[in-house]
């Protein structure tokens, strides 16, 4: 598996919801500035800063100048800010964010000339999708902080993350349909994300849906005004960094494994993972505190 080699270079064990996911990432390195362990030697900036405090990493699109496009560097780089000590128990919720006006454009259109040819072409889908997915199969919430337009790839990035909030200037559209590029890929995480009629209009005619409508149609999690935006967003963070990461990390799991199953299914893998929960150590941790009407102590 390509993952495996790749992350094995760096002398890293394989966690389960690494090894056990359906997909191989592409090892990128684990190294970024604001984060703690090991620098590898970079070849110029990088196109994403990334900082983690009390628990919460910040990890920016700090592009601006090319509109934060995903390119494969850009890709790249958001990957290994993900992965970068996944399973640390310092580690409790992601928000990723960007610079300047345009949260992000979506794909660099130049990578996807003739000249790069198809194998290139499809690294760059390739790497993309891996990295919405990772984001699904994370231990730890991942919140998008969104404050401007976000399209193509971009709102595939917002779809793709557990919550979402936007400031009221934010805007969101999948306009590839208008220079001859379907959004096929985005759509998959916009489907998911809102009702089908909403995701086919977006898709078809690729026109925005404003901050508004996105929150009415369940892309987003919420909308505040733009002074708010930040606030808001590490407001939700901090208090689920103020969790337990483990609890937390098995609801997430759960949540997903369960919401795509008929009802029954869905219900018996709940269930099981509530029986689980009761086992973890925080689990009874907390269900005692209840009892005797104090504060939990976690454990994580």
């Amino acid at each position: 598996m390509a993952a495996a080699v790749g992350l094995r270079a760096f002398g890293t064990k394989l966690p389960d919801w690494l090894r056990h996911g359906p997909w191989a990432p592409l090892a990128a390195g684990f190294c970024s500035r604001g984060l703690t362990g090991a620098a590898q030697p970079q070849p110029g900036p990088r196109p994403t800063s990334a900082r983690q405090r009390d628990g919460i990493r910040n990890i920016v699109l700090s592009n601006p100048k090319k509109r934060n496009a995903l390119s494969l560097e850009m890709l790249k780089s958001l990957q290994s800010d993900i992965l970068h000590e996944a399973e640390s128990q310092d580690l409790k919720v992601i928000v990723i964010s960007a610079e300047g006006p345009v949260f992000s454009s979506g794909h660099d259109l130049k990578e996807l000339t003739d000249e790069q040819g198809p194998e290139y072409h499809s690294e760059v889908f390739q790497t993309c999708s891996e990295v919405m997915m990772l984001i699904q199969n994370h231990p730890v919430p991942v919140i998008a902080m969104v404050n401007g337009l976000a399209t193509a790839a971009g709102c595939q990035l917002v779809a793709s993350c557990d919550i979402a909030v936007a400031s009221d200037k934010s805007s969101f559209a999948t306009p590839g349909v208008n220079i001859g590029l379907f959004c096929s890929t985005p759509g998959v995480a916009l489907g998911r994300a809102v009702p089908r009629k909403v995701a086919l209009e977006m898709l078809f005619t690729g026109e925005p849906i404003s901050a508004q409508e996105a929150l009415l149609h369940g892309l987003l999690s919420r909308v505040v005004p733009e002074q708010q935006l930040e606030e808001e967003t590490m407001r939700i963070a901090r208090k689920i960094a103020s969790l337990s990461r483990p609890v937390v990390s098995l609801g997430k799991a759960a949540f997903y494994k369960q919401v795509c199953q008929d009802l029954r299914t869905a219900y018996h893998l709940a269930s099981q993972a509530m029986v689980n929960n009761v086992a973890l150590r925080d689990g009874q941790e907390g269900i005692q505190a209840f009892i005797q009407k104090r504060k939990p102590v976690w454990s994580h």
